[in-house]
């Protein structure tokens, strides 16, 4: 039996075919920064250890938790824009500007990598602003501006732990 190729349908949402390109490729450079982001926290989750254990065991939780429900949003958003969003290691590796960490690094590094890693999620989704405020797209301002009070708050919140 042959299985009939169904044509996709045109978008038209106001956004032209151009702006949502655009924006999709950053949503998706969002989106591998968003999940090197909640790797790297859940790997730490697994691997703190010292005196802060039970403490950054939690708070890593948490903040893994939150990342891994976010993830779903950026790529809904990426397909409701009429794009495939990215989904392997291969495209999130060149898609992120956050490296992934080598070995297992010291409770106190761990919240500095972290703390780097949220604030360079939070650039990325600030870079969008001006052309999804240019194209008029309210849904993808929306998410951008909850992702970045996340990434800031958190940040913010790493950050304290570090201060003598």
């Amino acid at each position: 039996m042959k299985v009939k190729k169904s044509k996709k349908s045109a978008i038209d949402i106001g956004i032209s075919d151009d702006e949502r390109k655009k924006i999709a490729h950053g949503l998706s450079t969002l989106l591998a920064d968003s999940y090197t982001l909640y790797l790297m926290t859940h790997n730490f989750h697994w691997n703190v250890t010292g005196p802060m254990f039970n403490t950054l065991h939690l708070m890593f939780m948490a903040q893994y938790t939150e990342q891994w429900n976010a993830l779903d949003l950026i790529a809904e958003r990426i397909r409701a824009l009429g794009h495939p969003a990215p989904g392997t290691y291969e495209e999130f590796v060149k898609l992120a500007s956050i490296k992934e960490v080598q070995g297992v690094p010291k409770a106190t590094q761990m919240i500095q990598l972290l703390v780097e890693a949220q604030e360079a999620t939070a650039r990325t989704a600030r870079k969008l602003f001006p052309l999804v405020e240019a194209a008029n797209d309210q849904p993808t301002a929306d998410l951008l501006t909850q992702r970045l009070e996340v990434h800031e708050k958190t940040a913010w919140m790493l950050r304290s732990l570090l201060e003598e």
